[in-house]
């Protein structure tokens, strides 16, 4: 809009201060949010720009158009800020976000996490004991049993409940022992298990299990189940309870150590008697019996390329392997490890420290623990707690693992070993004896925490 000229007349001070009520009117309605039209301009004034309200009382001077229109829109932008103020005026005031609200939530939410994460773990063994009990005993499904293959399973004169299901459960016949143990508590009249070889299968239904060793059809005749790592003595009585052949006639034969072609070091048939199924034809003697187990054995040892001249020494090394080990891979490791000590760079002492042997001399060739007074028993030749070296003689019957781990040990630098877990076999070697009085707490632990193994 062009600016005013001197020809034009000025607006009086009236007519300025009419305006001005005018704009202030409109101004007020505008913020009140009512929408009012311009007032007119007063009647028979002059086109003349709108004047910027500074003050009531005094009157503004005329401007160019440039300086209008800066007014002009300072004056807009004035009453645009007048109009918000009194919106938000009437809007309750709004609280302010703070941060720690949010860091609150974050570490309310990580306790629970925790304390949630430790109930789990702490309820964890409870939890899968009332599973278990509602569940009941673990077992070998339809299916499963399907699946099984063919064994021979050997009961014992004189095994019990207990030592019958152990025998199935460590031959794969039954998943658990309280499966089969707790069917045969329920059973009337109380079951009579004849001794003997009995044909079964791996992944028997528990109480199909049992049926079959109640059936005499089960029950094979002339055969003799002889497992890894069996001592002589209990061979000689797996014979008499699985054959006709009495057991007089089997300790007699077996004297007669010089009759069967071992080296000329053995005095026994200890570590001679291969571990395998015999099945024996009725009018068999003690003598035919005694040397098939021994050739079986001789066969095992040329099969592994061993030497006639070196037989002694490897059955001797072989069965120390065969009743310390557990896991396959471990019998190499379990090789080593009497290596090692028999290497006086490496074990000064010269001593294997086996329980194993140590149990061995004192009888009890079902065991692999020993006391503290058995350990220190010089009289006992096969305690190898006091005599250094190998072991005087083979203190079980090995078969082709032990026998093949004494002639090709792993590589390793361990001289300990333990085992602490004695379901799986699970087995810790060790280098140092820090590392092994590490894992002796770990075994001992999982003992007390299964004292049925004690």
């Amino acid at each position: 809009m062009p600016s005013s000229t001197p020809e034009e007349p000025l607006p009086s001070r009236r007519q300025l201060r009419a305006q001005q009520a005018a704009a202030d009117a409109a101004a007020e309605q505008a913020a009140a949010g009512e929408i009012q039209p311009v007032p007119p301009r007063a009647a028979g004034a002059p086109d003349a720009p709108l004047l910027p309200r500074l003050s009531r009382e005094a009157a503004v001077p005329t401007t160019t158009a440039t300086d209008f229109l800066t007014a002009n829109e300072s004056a807009d932008s004035g009453r645009d800020r007048a109009k918000r103020r009194s919106l938000l005026a009437d809007e309750p005031p709004r609280e302010k976000r703070s941060h720690k609200g949010a860091w609150g939530c974050l570490i309310v939410f990580v306790v629970l996490a925790a304390l949630v994460a430790a109930a789990y773990v702490f309820l964890q063994g409870p939890i899968s004991q009332i599973i278990a009990a509602t569940q009941g005993p673990a077992d070998f499904t339809a299916e499963e049993a399907a699946t099984g293959e063919d064994i021979v399973v050997m009961i014992h004169d004189g095994d019990g409940g207990s030592e019958i299901t152990n025998t199935l459960v460590d031959q794969g016949v039954v998943k658990s022992f309280d499966a089969f143990y707790a069917i045969l508590l329920q059973t009337t009249p109380e079951p009579v298990f004849q001794p003997g070889a009995y044909q079964l299968k791996t992944k028997m239904v528990a109480g199909t299990a049992l049926d079959a060793l109640l059936n005499d059809g089960t029950r094979l005749s002339q055969t003799v189940v002889v497992p890894e790592g069996t001592a002589a003595v209990d061979v000689l009585k797996s014979i008499s309870e699985g054959t006709d052949i009495p057991r007089a006639d089997l300790n007699a034969a077996a004297a007669n150590v010089g009759s069967f072609g071992l080296p000329p070091e053995a005095t026994t048939l200890e570590g001679f008697l291969f571990p395998a199924t015999y099945t024996f034809s009725p009018g068999d003697t003690a003598q035919v019996a005694l040397q098939a187990m021994v050739n079986r054995q001789f066969e095992a040892l040329d099969t592994a390329g061993v030497a006639v001249a070196d037989r002694w020494s490897t059955i001797v090394f072989a069965s120390l392997i065969q009743r310390e080990a557990g896991l396959r891979d471990d019998y190499y490791k379990v090789s080593r490890v009497f290596l090692n000590r028999l290497d006086p760079a490496q074990w000064e002492s010269g001593l294997l420290q086996s329980d194993a042997t140590v149990a061995y001399g004192t009888g009890n060739t079902h065991l692999v623990t020993t006391t503290d007074a058995e350990r220190a028993d010089a009289g006992n030749l096969y305690n190898t707690y006091v005599h250094p070296g190998m072991v005087v003689g083979p203190i079980s019957n090995p078969g082709d693992l032990a026998i093949d781990a004494a002639l090709h040990p792993v590589d390793g630098p361990w001289l300990f070993f333990v085992t602490v877990n004695l379901d799986t076999g699970e087995t810790v070697f060790s280098t140092t004896v820090a590392e092994h009085d590490a894992a002796v707490v770990v075994w001992q632990n999982w003992m007390r925490e299964h004292p049925e193994y004690g």
